[in-house]
C-alpha cells in the first residue's frame, strides 16, 4: 500500500492532538499578570506535552521516510501509537490542574510510556515489511535512547506516589534527551 494517506492522516491527529491541548488551556478571570499564576502550571505541562508530541512527529516523520510501503500491521501498529498519543491531552490538562498531584502526574507519565512502546512497536513492524537489512533497522540498530526512555518512564510512574516532581524531572530529562537531534535515520537515508 502506498504511504501517503498513512502519513497524512498521521499528521492530521498529531495537529489535532496539540490543537485540543491548548485548547484545554482557560484564559485567566483579571487582567493583572497575578492572574496568569493559577495558569502557570498548566501552562508548563502543555510546554512538556507540546514538546513530547513535536517529538513523536519528527521521530514519526523520519522513520516513515525510511518506508518504501505499508502495510495491515504497519497501519494498526500506527493507530496504536496514536491512540496513546491521543490521551496526551487528557493526562497533560490533569496534571496542570491538580499541580502535579501523584495520580495524575503517574497517569501522565503511564501515557508517555505506552506512547514510547506503541512507537516501538510501529518501528518493529516497519523493520519486518522491510527486512532486517533496511535502512530502518541500520539506523536504530542498539536504540540506546529508546531503551534509556522507556526505564526512565517506568521509574518516574511509581516515584510519582514518592515525590511527584522526581517523576515530572525524569520526564523533562527524557525530552531533553530526544530534543537533541538524533541523525540516525537520517544518515541512512542519505547513504
Amino acid at each position: 500500500m502506498n504511504k501517503g494517506r498513512f502519513e497524512a492522516f498521521s499528521d492530521g491527529v498529531i495537529a489535532v492532538i496539540i490543537t485540543i491541548m491548548v485548547l484545554e488551556m482557560k484564559v485567566p478571570h483579571g487582567e493583572s499578570v497575578e492572574a496568569l499564576a493559577p495558569v502557570i502550571p498548566v501552562f508548563l505541562t502543555y510546554v512538556l506535552s507540546f514538546v513530547y508530541v513535536g517529538i513523536y512527529w519528527n521521530n514519526h516523520h523520519h522513520m516513515l521516510h525510511t518506508a518504501r510501503h505499508v502495510n495491515g500491521g504497519i497501519l494498526w501498529a500506527n493507530l496504536h501509537l496514536l491512540f496513546w498519543l491521543s490521551l496526551t491531552p487528557f493526562v497533560t490538562g490533569w496534571m496542570g490542574e491538580n499541580h502535579a498531584a501523584a495520580v495524575p502526574t503517574a497517569a501522565y507519565g503511564g501515557v508517555l510510556l505506552l506512547s514510547a512502546i506503541a512507537y516501538t512497536i510501529l518501528q518493529n513492524a516497519i523493520i519486518a515489511a522491510h527486512g532486517p537489512d533496511s535502512k530502518l533497522a541500520a539506523a536504530v540498530e542498539g536504540d540506546v535512547k529508546g531503551k534509556i526512555s522507556l526505564l526512565l518512564y517506568a521509574a518516574a510512574i511509581p516515584l510519582a506516589f514518592v515525590k511527584p516532581v522526581i517523576a515530572i524531572v525524569l520526564y523533562v530529562a527524557v525530552a531533553l534527551l530526544w530534543l537533541v537531534p538524533d541523525r540516525r535515520i537520517e544518515s541512512r537515508l542519505q547513504q
